[in-house]
């Protein structure tokens, strides 16, 4: 799907993610690592922004108690973030492989690709 760095972090397919989200009471909370720009451009309903050049300061607005799923354009920053979380002690976090461009290919065709 993209050219992302092989990094030795947890995964999870879009696909898997969309059956995940169904139910919405479990839901996992989804952090977007991108730039404002980007986000502005497009988003997968209900993610929450936190660029990945401010996460380190504002990692702890994010819950401990939900499974967490990261986002990015491809999956490379997100997956980045995703090591830098569970050197902070998270332990149930995913990156979302192909992040918001394999989302918009697959599952959300209205989301423009970018």
């Amino acid at each position: 799907m993209s050219n992302v760095p092989n990094l030795d972090v947890p995964c999870l397919d879009v696909f898997s993610y969309a059956e995940e989200r169904k139910d919405v009471a479990n839901a996992p909370f989804l952090l977007d690592v991108r730039e404002p720009h980007e986000a502005s451009h497009c988003a997968i309903e209900g993610s929450v922004l936190i660029p990945l050049g401010q996460l380190q300061e504002r990692f702890d607005e994010l819950p401990r108690d939900k499974a967490i799923v990261v986002q990015c354009h491809h999956g490379g920053r997100s997956a980045r973030a995703v090591q830098f979380l569970i050197a902070q002690g998270f332990t149930n976090i995913r990156n979302l492989s192909g992040g918001i461009d394999a989302w918009s290919i697959h599952i959300d065709t209205t989301i423009p690709r970018y």
